[in-house]
């Protein structure tokens, strides 16, 4: 038992840890705790949850409603890490400026940078979009065709990253990669960009855009990106989607070509 005496003395130590990591403790609420309850109150996952919100909530066909929509549900409801509104516009913006055509996609999840990616591309444009759980896969199709995108333009890979970029060219015939999005487990970022290296489908000017670089974190990735000589490197800094106080950021690759 620790006496009266040495829990008084610990106790402004106690309060300082709580106010400097207030938003970690907030973070944990959100993303844990209340999610391990609804899933046991409703029998749904938390995605599948979100997907129901949205369906009794935003407009069909209408990509910044359903976007918007998301946003007030995993601001206000449960907490998901999706891109968010902030850092999207980051996404929107290099999206905007170098107009893919051939879009790569890493972690779906449940659709939401999908439809942001989507409806910023010109005609004619493709996204291959990987996610390797079946459920959240489920969801995503459904958000991606209520938002009025057909699998023309959005096809929906439900495999693994790292058996997915050894094969994009013969089982999907991509000859090319202008843009890559990473927004899946971060410590795969570092193995997935090196097969995207010996892929061959990158080219000069092909933009790499990852998420999260900063919390939970790959530092490995933005090692390696620094150091190889292939890539043009800038961190955009932002927070932590939906979650103010905790800093993360956006790496933005620009590959240079094999030397």
């Amino acid at each position: 038992m620790v006496s009266p005496a040495i829990a008084l003395a610990l106790l402004p130590l106690l309060l300082t840890l709580i106010i400097r990591y207030r938003y970690f403790f907030v973070l944990l609420y959100r993303a844990v705790l209340i999610r391990w309850v609804r899933d046991c109150l409703t029998g749904l996952s938390r995605e599948e949850r979100a997907y129901q919100y949205i369906l009794t909530h935003a407009t069909p066909g209408d990509s910044q409603s359903i976007l918007d929509t998301f946003d007030q549900w995993c601001s206000k409801v449960e907490f998901i890490s999706n891109i968010g509104p902030k850092k999207g516009k980051i996404l929107d913006r290099l999206l905007l400026e170098h107009c893919p055509i051939t879009v790569l996609e890493l972690g779906t999840h449940c659709g939401y940078s999908t439809v942001r990616i989507a409806r910023s591309l010109p005609i004619g444009a493709r996204i291959y979009s990987v996610e390797m759980d079946e459920r959240n896969a489920g969801v995503a199709e459904k958000v991606i065709r209520l938002a009025g995108f057909d699998e023309d333009m959005v096809e929906l890979i439900v495999r693994p990253s790292d058996e997915v970029i050894p094969r994009l060219r013969e089982d999907f015939g991509v000859e090319h990669l202008d843009f890559v999005f990473m927004d899946h487990w971060k410590r795969c970022y570092l193995p997935d960009l090196q097969l995207l290296e010996g892929s061959g489908l990158l080219g000069e000017g092909s933009i790499i855009l990852a998420d999260n670089v900063i919390f939970p974190g790959a530092p490995n990735f933005l090692r390696h990106a620094r150091r190889s000589g292939l890539y043009e490197v800038r961190v955009h800094r932002a927070t932590l989607e939906y979650i103010r106080g905790i800093r993360d950021g956006m790496a933005e690759l620009t590959f240079l070509g094999i030397k």
